[in-house]
């Protein structure tokens, strides 16, 4: 089963792909998103084989997106644009469809994404990443893992708290929650994760860090599972 994932800004346009995966069995519709910021949480959380994406969307085109991506799945272009196509095998799509889609010209990409994905060796799991991606502005910014300090959520946003910067992004804690790693980054308190090497000391409901000069609050039904990450729980 091939995992795909649509991307277009056009309702009718996404509409008519969902309906062309459904007739293939070899396919899965893991997604059928409107902006690049919905299909890229979509892949930071699951495995997607195969990408349909339009190029002309606003903000962050399909090219950009292709292009900020670690470890992209295969691509076909979807758009209404024949004037990309070079550039878009350039970046090693599959195959560049110009709209309106037909039925025969959907499968015939489709039939070479599955060729190469059967043909694609067995490899070992890649590292998990060192990093995660969130939006500033019209861009997509790569923060690494090493250089925050703490995050603190504010309603629906949150504030990445950098060595140098610091980062505001419309996200809940819940969700970049889930794409930290546990082994490196402890919740203190509902507002709080810090990244736990960057723990000085624990000096009753606060934590100090290393560098930096802000103490920050241990909430009470965190301090158990934050002394139990330093072997004292």
């Amino acid at each position: 089963m091939i995992n795909c994932l649509i991307l277009d800004d056009e309702p009718f346009a996404r509409e008519l792909l969902e309906g062309y995966v459904a007739q293939l069995p070899g396919l899965h519709l893991v997604a059928s998103c409107e902006h690049v910021f919905e299909a890229l949480d979509v892949l930071q959380r699951q495995r997607v084989d195969l990408l349909l994406s339009d190029i002309n969307m606003p903000q962050v085109n399909g090219m950009e997106f292709l292009r900020s991506l670690h470890s992209p799945p295969y691509v076909v272009f979807v758009t209404a644009s024949p004037h990309h196509a070079l550039e878009g095998f350039e970046l090693d799509a599959v195959d560049y469809i110009v709209k309106p889609v037909s039925f025969p010209r959907f499968l015939k990409a489709v039939n070479k994404a599955l060729g190469l994905l059967a043909a694609r060796p067995v490899a070992p799991a890649p590292p998990a990443p060192q990093f995660l991606f969130v939006k500033e502005g019209n861009s997509l910014q790569r923060v690494l893992f090493d250089e925050i300090y703490y995050i603190e959520g504010m309603k629906d946003y949150i504030k990445i708290v950098l060595k140098n910067r610091v980062i505001v992004t419309y996200l809940r804690m819940s969700r970049v929650e889930d794409q930290l790693p546990a082994a490196r980054f402890t919740r203190i308190q509902k507002s709080y994760i810090v990244r736990t090497d960057a723990i000085k000391a624990i000096s009753g409901n606060e934590v100090e860090l290393y560098d930096f000069p802000r103490h920050l609050p241990i909430g009470k039904q965190y301090k158990g599972g934050l002394l139990s990450q330093f072997g004292l729980g």
